[in-house]
């Protein structure tokens, strides 16, 4: 149900831009676009990530250094995570603009 008034929205959104409603309403289209292309990365990237399962037994039995993780900034995890902060910086600019405006 929610999807059909989303898919509403931007239908009705688009119209509004080629409709030449005033330069403003076609940048919050736009902005809204964008803030939802974000959104769906976000939730994308944060289910790709692993688990932490280690939790508190990892912490109380100590690990070794071993070398895999010692080159933990270049894996696909840490991309991941490093992708999420940046997403999640966009997607908090983006929604303080959508506010403003």
């Amino acid at each position: 149900m929610c999807y059909y008034y989303v898919s509403q929205w931007i239908i009705l959104s688009i119209s509004h831009f080629f409709e030449g409603n005033g330069f403003m309403e076609s940048i919050k289209t736009i902005i809204a676009i964008v803030h939802l292309v974000i959104c769906i990365a976000i939730i994308a990237i944060v289910v790709l990530q692993s688990g932490k399962t280690s939790g508190l037994s990892g912490a109380l039995s100590g690990s070794s250094d071993t070398f895999l993780s010692k080159n933990k900034s270049k894996t696909l995890d840490a991309r991941l995570a490093r992708a999420t902060k940046w997403f999640a910086g966009a997607f908090v600019l983006i929604t303080i603009v959508l506010n403003l405006i």
